[in-house]
């Protein structure tokens, strides 16, 4: 009995935690905001805040695409050299396979 009641109470506060709460951010019976210069104030401060997480926004887009481009570079040199390298063994196996077609036994190793 007690262990189903320690349950429900769990649930309870667990379903209690996890309801979304009530947000007055933009309450229109907000007695201060009745006021049209509080109401100015608040549009320009709203404004300020967008503007200043644009700026931070733009600033951190243009820092992740400046850290990507860097990577880049740093790994195309990588790429063309592992590419090249691919040919010249793909380049050795076919004439290792046209000499052993040829008779030539030595080439005929793995």
């Amino acid at each position: 009995m007690l262990r189903k009641f320690a349950s429900f109470v769990g649930a309870l506060t667990m379903s209690a935690t996890l309801l979304p709460t009530v947000s007055f951010a933009d309450d229109p019976r907000d007695p201060a905001m009745r006021n049209p210069a509080a109401r100015a104030r608040d549009r320009a401060m709203t404004k300020r805040l967008n503007q200043g997480q644009l700026a931070y926004v733009r600033q951190r887009d243009a820092k992740t695409l400046r850290t990507y481009r860097e990577a880049q570079k740093e790994h195309e040199g990588g790429y063309a050299d592992a590419h090249a390298d691919y040919l010249r063994k793909m380049a050795a196996w076919r004439h290792a396979v046209s000499a052993c077609k040829a008779g030539q036994w030595e080439y005929c190793d793995n």
